[in-house]
Formats: C-alpha cells, sequence, structure tokens
C-alpha cells in the first residue's frame, strides 16, 4: 500500500472509531452502565465492541504502557463489581460449564440481594504492577419509618447515607501478551462514613487473600490460588475495553494518568453518616447561600 493510501485508511479507521465509540457511550449512559440493560441494548453494544477490537490504535494493548492510569467503568454487559479481581478470582475458582453458570447466578443474587444499595463510582487503577479496584457503594442510614412504627403517617426514612468503597488489589503475575494473570492481594473497605468502624477500618482491618489463598495451598493439596485472566482488547488515550476469561465486557474512559490510588482520607470523606452534607444542603436551601 502507498503512504498515500496507509494515510487515507488510517484517517478512515480513526472516524469510523470515534463514531463507534460515540454510539457505545451513548448505549451505555442510556442503560445507567448496563445495569438497566436491555437484550437490545446489550446486543448493540457488543456488537459495536466487536467492530471496535480490530480497529483499537495500539495493536498488543494488553502490553502497552497506555493501560496505566486511572480508568472509571462506564459500561459493563455482567454486574459492576465484576470488574473487581476479588470476583475475577472467585470465578476462576469455578470450572467452566455448569459451575460457571452457577457463579453467574451467584453474582445476580449478590446484586438482588443489595438492591437498596446504590453503586457509585467503579474504577480501576492501573500501574503494569498492580490493578487497585476502587467500588464506591451507598445506601440509606435510616430505614422507612413506618417499618419500626406503622401508626405513623410519614412513610419516608431519614436523609442520611451510609458510605464507603471496597478496595480490592491485584497483582499482575504474569503479562502473557495477550492478558494479565491477576493474583488477589488484599480487600478492604475504605472511606466508611460510620463512626468507630471508619477508625477500625482505618487501622488496617482487611482480607489478606494472598495470605490466606498461601495458608490453603499448604493444607489442601488440591487448592492453588485462583489467578485468573484479564484482557485488554481495544485501547486509545480515552477508552480502554477489557474482557475477563468469559469474555465478558467492561468498557472504561480514562480519569488521568494518576496510578495513585484514591487515598479516601477523612478530610474528603468523612465518618459522620452525611450529617454534614446534609446541613450544608439545609443552609444552602433554607438560608439561600
Amino acid at each position: 500500500m502507498k503512504p498515500a493510501e496507509e494515510a487515507a485508511a488510517a484517517t478512515t479507521d480513526a472516524v469510523e472509531r470515534e463514531r463507534l465509540k460515540t454510539r457505545l457511550l451513548l448505549r451505555a449512559a442510556a442503560c445507567s452502565r448496563g445495569e438497566a440493560a436491555t437484550a437490545d441494548d446489550l446486543s448493540e453494544a457488543r456488537e459495536l465492541v466487536a467492530a471496535l477490537e480490530p480497529l483499537s490504535p495500539i495493536a498488543e494493548p494488553t502490553l502497552a504502557p497506555e493501560c496505566s492510569g486511572t480508568w472509571e467503568l462506564v459500561f459493563s454487559d455482567t454486574q459492576l463489581f465484576r470488574s473487581s479481581p476479588f470476583f475475577m478470582a472467585g470465578r476462576a475458582v469455578c470450572a467452566d460449564g455448569d459451575e460457571a453458570r452457577r457463579y453467574d447466578w451467584f453474582c445476580d443474587m449478590h446484586r438482588a440481594a443489595l438492591a437498596i444499595s446504590t453503586i457509585g463510582k467503579v474504577r480501576q487503577v492501573c500501574d503494569g504492577q498492580r490493578v487497585t479496584s476502587e467500588f464506591e457503594v451507598s445506601a440509606g442510614a435510616v430505614p422507612f419509618l413506618s417499618d419500626a412504627a406503622p401508626f405513623l403517617r410519614y412513610s419516608g426514612g431519614l436523609p442520611l447515607t451510609i458510605r464507603g468503597a471496597i478496595v480490592s488489589t491485584a497483582t499482575v503475575e504474569a503479562n502473557l501478551g495477550t492478558a494479565w494473570r491477576l493474583l488477589m492481594d488484599t480487600v478492604e473497605i475504605k472511606g466508611s462514613n460510620l463512626p468507630l468502624l471508619r477508625q477500625a477500618l482505618d487501622a488496617g482491618v482487611r482480607l489478606e487473600s494472598r495470605q490466606l489463598g498461601a495458608a490453603l495451598e499448604s493444607v489442601v493439596p488440591t487448592y492453588a490460588n485462583p489467578q485468573p485472566l484479564f484482557r485488554t482488547v481495544y485501547l486509545d488515550a480515552q477508552m480502554r475495553i477489557s474482557r475477563d476469561q468469559d469474555g465478558k465486557l467492561f468498557v472504561y474512559s480514562k480519569v488521568s494518568d494518576s496510578t495513585a490510588p484514591t487515598s479516601y482520607d477523612e478530610a474528603d470523606f468523612p465518618a459522620d453518616l452525611g450529617v454534614s452534607d446534609l446541613l450544608q444542603g439545609m443552609a444552602k436551601g433554607l438560608l439561600g447561600q
């Protein structure tokens, strides 16, 4: 192909990429990152990703240093929490086939059981050696008052919210070129706004997944620490599309080049059940501030 023809082809590919990305982001926004997706939404999103994959401007995206940075999950065709290496490790314990289907069912039931909670930001922070998942969630702190006191005509709760982030970290044990092989390290709760519990969590309470797995390996000969595969199939400066071992989709938008996980310090995430936000909102509403 002549240089002029190569340049024209590259321009055509770039235009097509932007068109497909725009459609994918619009579809993601219309179905709440996939949480409210219909069968048609999922079908179209999967078709768009399939069309984008061969157009990746980076030929080997999993190997690329451009994977590093902070990425926000904007769409998935499965439960959003399955972008966490913790849930990927849970799937890796299961054999393909019936066990994998049962794990899918478990994840569906897990989300249904937590239907009263609201999923906030879902991020991955990657630096080439580690993947940190930040999964922010909130729920009403005070239940509907009529549940405890049926004689009350008011049936609402109080505008206080429990918030926190489930942070799981995994090491990239190997970069296979087409995929990362991950090994879970830790799971912890950060940024909790529950007084007292916050202090205990900040003191270092966390699940040491790697150590637990190593202990199991020493006493159960047939057990091996799960090492799920996670591959990036499309990558450019703004978007990363990845798949887990079952091919489930996770579409991310680049937030920044930072490879530092969120600190969740108390100055920005106070342990006050949202009282400070409530009071500030009341002041603005009542005093016009």
